[in-house]
């Protein structure tokens, strides 16, 4: 009788700015990113960041260990303030052992707060981790290159 491993096991977790699928199936996230900074210098820019939205892939992914068949995946993202934001669900597949489930969601993020966002993976309800997406406003001082007139 073989030991029981357990499972499914989080494998990765990344936000990034794509991912590309390549005919064999092999993924390969690209620029894995865990912050966004929205500058700004214009003249007069507010002082508390206007909202903007920022698209973002996110790749997780699973290894099954002992589990086999259908589960729930969410993805619960959670602003700086606690308030819960549109996020997905879906159903994800596991064979058993070694075999991978990934999954990959092309997210639209409208921050409207500076701050960290925390994304809660959950599998049938089960928080297996939070991944956290820092949101930075920063405001540049915009300064006069005019010199004087030379005589």
């Amino acid at each position: 009788m073989k030991d029981a491993i357990g499972g499914p096991f989080l494998q990765m977790a990344v936000f990034c700015e794509k991912v590309l699928q390549e005919k064999d199936n092999v993924l390969s996230a690209i620029r894995i990113v865990d912050r966004f900074t929205q500058s700004t210098s214009v003249e007069g820019a507010p002082d508390i960041m206007p909202p903007f939205t920022i698209g973002v892939s996110i790749l997780i992914g699973f290894k099954s260990g002992d589990v086999k068949g259908k589960w729930e995946l969410k993805l619960k993202p959670i602003a700086p303030s606690g308030q819960e934001l549109p996020g997905f669900a879906g159903p994800i597949f596991f064979e058993g052992e070694e075999r991978g489930a990934n999954v990959v969601i092309q997210y639209g993020l409208t921050a409207k707060e500076e701050g960290i966002y925390w994304f809660d993976i959950m599998l049938n309800d089960k928080l297996l981790t939070r991944m956290p997406l820092r949101i930075i406003y920063e405001k540049t001082l915009v300064t006069s290159t005019t010199s004087p007139p030379v005589h």
